[in-house]
């Protein structure tokens, strides 16, 4: 069996693990790297191999930065079925779908934008911005989605068999536990946390030969979840006495319907004045959905809530917007509101243009409510540059920025020691991606003082003979 590391290696985002067994090659995730525009653009567009030759495809859960450039991989050839759970197969419908449309649609932005400016200075033509991928592309990636159950058992290549686990980290997401040449493999997607607002709590990992771990927050410790609703009032009702609106960055899937539900609390609480919300993203809007059908992932906590006839995702002053011109209005509104857009690390989609029309107004607040990679715009402002580039026009920050840690949908580092301790004693290879590298160091320093087991940190494009 040879591991060769393609994508979160030493990095947080665009995770991607190839696997070789025998004349078999199959792939762990697809994920859409997203950091410095023009390195994440060379990143996702070219694959180190050949697509054609990838005979399947094993995908732990619908993120962007796991599952985001399967059309790219289809559309270069790649044919093989992508295994998956039935609410990521819903999830992704609307996610990479909404993809494109951002692709296409910013591409477009930027060239026509381009254009004007070449006529100003009289400029020859030059090369067009492309989208990485087409919504045609997309949808036809979508095709060659096969749905698992949870727990299930699946022969996914001849003498390759995959069990999905609870992950806790989103609707629908799994840790994996693959079985070939006479070992077995444990990729642990993205391990979410104990409490976490609507989803089950996730499974502890099962005995394995080699593990392949996410380190995310590998070298901190998380505040308590039950102190996140607390904070969330303060800095709602601090803006809102200012007469500021709070954008809030957020994933459309599960970080965006976790805030709408705790706002939905809050005030039946008494603890918030119903002031407007609007979940301004059609993707959101659409994953909500995928969240009222896939009733089967929630935790006895939302169920009580459904059971008692309440929507935990609808109430008197939510709007969810879909319309562009109605998402335009947003900026001219004059009163204290809270707008949750995508995307969650400020790098595309609508919530760019509500930042460009809002962070220099003192009065406002820029809510950060999940993690920031490196380079993104969202973890430039949560640094604190005072200036930022927005759609390459430069943009003073005078709003407050406010980060919310407790929502963290990714287990710390004593969650994800706990997490791995029923294969402490059988686990021969430990190989830790998806986080920075100071982050995996130190988790790394923690596996090896508490269970003596050596750990490595792979690069992007190393390989092992295992």
């Amino acid at each position: 069996m040879q591991i060769t590391f393609r994508g979160a290696a030493r990095t947080v985002t665009g995770s991607m693990h190839e696997i070789q067994t025998g004349t078999r090659r199959f792939l762990l995730d697809c994920g859409m790297y997203q950091g410095r525009r023009s390195e994440a653009a060379e990143r996702n567009k070219h694959f180190a191999f050949p697509p054609s030759e990838v005979d399947a495809l094993l995908l732990s859960h619908a993120h962007i930065d796991h599952s985001g450039n399967i059309p790219n991989l289809t559309s270069n050839g790649f044919h093989g079925p992508i295994f998956t759970t039935s609410a990521t197969r819903d999830l992704c419908n609307s996610m990479l779908l909404d993809s494109a449309f951002i692709q296409e649609k910013d591409a477009d932005f930027l060239n026509r934008r381009a254009s004007r400016r070449r006529r100003v200075i009289e400029e020859p033509p030059s090369n067009p911005i492309e989208p990485l991928y087409t919504i045609n592309d997309a949808k036809s990636a979508l095709t060659q989605f096969r749905d698992v159950d949870m727990h299930a058992r699946t022969e996914v290549l001849p003498g390759v068999f995959s069990t999905t686990h609870e992950a806790g980290h989103m609707l629908g997401s799994t840790f994996l536990e693959i079985e070939l040449e006479g070992k077995t493999l444990l990729f642990s997607g993205d391990i979410g946390r104990k409490s976490l607002p609507i989803i089950r709590d996730p499974e502890r990992a099962c005995l394995a030969d080699i593990l392949i771990m996410e380190s995310t927050y590998g070298d901190r410790l998380h505040q308590p979840i039950l102190h996140a609703k607390d904070k969330l009032a303060k800095i709602i009702n601090a803006t809102a006495a200012r007469g500021g609106k709070i954008i809030a960055p957020a994933f459309a899937v599960g970080r965006t319907q976790q805030i709408v539900l705790m706002i939905h609390e809050l005030i039946k609480q008494g603890k918030i004045n119903e002031i407007p919300v609007f979940v301004d993203s059609p993707l959101a809007v659409n994953v909500t959905e995928a969240f009222r059908a896939h009733t089967e992932c929630y935790d006895m906590e939302t169920n009580a809530f459904l059971d008692s006839g309440d929507d935990p995702f609808g109430f008197r002053r939510l709007r969810y917007i879909r319309d562009v011109d109605e998402s335009k209005a947003l900026n001219d509104l004059r009163v204290p509101c809270i707008i949750i857009s995508a995307s969650g690390m400020a790098e595309a989609g609508r919530v760019l243009h509500h930042l460009r029309n809002n962070v220099a107004d003192p009065r406002n607040t820029v809510l950060i409510t999940g993690f920031q990679a490196e380079n993104t715009l969202g973890r430039k402002l949560l640094d604190g540059q005072k200036e930022v580039n927005i759609f390459n026009e430069p943009i003073r920050v005078r709003a407050e920025v406010f980060k919310i840690n407790e929502l963290s949908g990714h287990a710390d580092q004593q969650e994800l020691l706990a997490w791995m301790e029923p294969l402490a004693s059988t686990v021969k290879h430990v190989f830790l991606v998806h986080g920075e590298y100071t982050q995996q160091q130190a988790l790394a320093l923690a596996i090896k003082d508490r269970y003596n087991l050596e750990v490595t940190i792979p690069d992007r494009g190393e390989s092992f003979n295992l």
